[in-house]
């Protein structure tokens, strides 16, 4: 599902799957991340990350970044989508976390109208730097 769009298919290589298990590695081997798979009748139909955040900010609060949202293209315009959203809201508030936060990149516009529905607001703009990798 990660490459299973032009953003995902111009940066995801699923043909080698070792970076993707070595990722799955190091973030099951850490409580503060949490990765989601929803499944219909055994097929993956659905994923997500969480993860908890300490910080200095807003009291010292937890916030939850939510990354890696995907619904398979079958399970669209079902309320999957919504679904996990809505647990990933409830898991961060009962692991203490006071605001959840999210990036979707700006040509997703789709994306940009889901989140909205779902009462996420465009508060910040977001910066990434791309690093070259040895």
């Amino acid at each position: 599902m990660l490459a299973d769009d032009a953003l995902g298919e111009s940066r995801e290589h699923p043909g080698d799957l070792s970076p993707y298990l070595a990722a799955f590695e190091r973030i099951d081997a850490d409580p503060a991340h949490l990765l989601v798979v929803a499944d219909a009748a055994g097929e993956v139909v659905g994923t997500l990350q969480l993860t908890v955040l300490p910080g200095l900010s807003r009291g010292g609060a937890l916030r939850a970044q939510v990354e890696a949202v995907r619904v398979a293209d079958s399970q669209r315009g079902q309320g999957l989508g919504q679904a996990l959203l809505l647990w990933a809201v409830e898991e961060a508030r009962a692991r203490g976390c006071t605001l959840v936060q999210l990036t979707t990149d700006k040509q997703r516009t789709d994306a940009h109208r889901f989140y909205e529905r779902l009462g996420f607001v465009a508060s910040h703009e977001g910066l990434k730097l791309h690093l070259e990798t040895a």
